[in-house]
């Protein structure tokens, strides 16, 4: 399932986002609920929430009926998690 809901993401969800300069990934899914990070300028925006709602939801389950649910994924990637180290290190500027 975990493919099927990348590939829709993929075709259907990010070409819509890639118009304001961001994403979705999956980051887990599970109980037939779908955990989607948005990326990008997506990840930041006040309408998180209702993007995932109203766009990422609507797309994925059009597609795949037997996910029950798409919750905005809020938690801290590793990759951004280890950039503010190597900042705070001054390893980068």
């Amino acid at each position: 399932m975990e493919e099927k809901i990348r590939k829709v993401l993929e075709e259907k969800v990010n070409p819509l986002l890639a118009s304001h300069y961001g994403g979705a990934v999956l980051t887990a899914y599970e109980n037939k609920i779908a955990k989607v990070r948005l990326t990008g300028t997506c990840g930041s925006c006040p309408s998180a929430q209702y993007t995932i709602e109203e766009i990422v939801k609507s797309l994925i389950q059009q597609e795949l009926p037997e996910v029950q649910d798409v919750m905005l994924d809020t938690s801290v990637s590793d990759e951004l998690l280890t950039m503010a180290r190597r900042i705070l290190r001054k390893e980068i500027d």
